[in-house]
């Protein structure tokens, strides 16, 4: 199988909550593993293919959360969905990276 990821990942057990564009409501997740280019959510209810979102996380290692926001590119019915990362600030950049360093 052919790797065709542009960023290191970083494995990792976090609780996330997530918003579709244009709701209020947060849905419980998973993350179990991160790059700067996204992260994969495990989750009962994922979104759609498409799905404008924004991910809220508290990445090991750091004292607040961050709103990450994002695009749904895959969605699996019952297991969770990947998500690709929108224009992310230079703090959640930093974690991330110094996240995948340690992977």
């Amino acid at each position: 199988m052919v790797e065709l990821r542009r960023h290191q990942r970083a494995t990792i057990d976090v609780a996330v909550e997530f918003v579709a564009k244009g709701s209020t409501e947060r849905t419980t997740g998973h993350a179990k593993d991160v790059s700067v280019g996204g992260m994969f959510i495990v989750t009962a209810m994922p979104l759609p293919f498409g799905a404008a979102l924004v991910v809220h996380v508290t990445l090991p290692g750091q004292k607040g959360p961050f709103a990450l926001p994002g695009v749904v590119r895959w969605s699996r019915s019952g297991e969770g969905m990947g998500v690709q990362f929108g224009l992310l600030g230079a703090r959640e950049t930093h974690a991330i990276t110094e996240l995948t360093k340690e992977a």
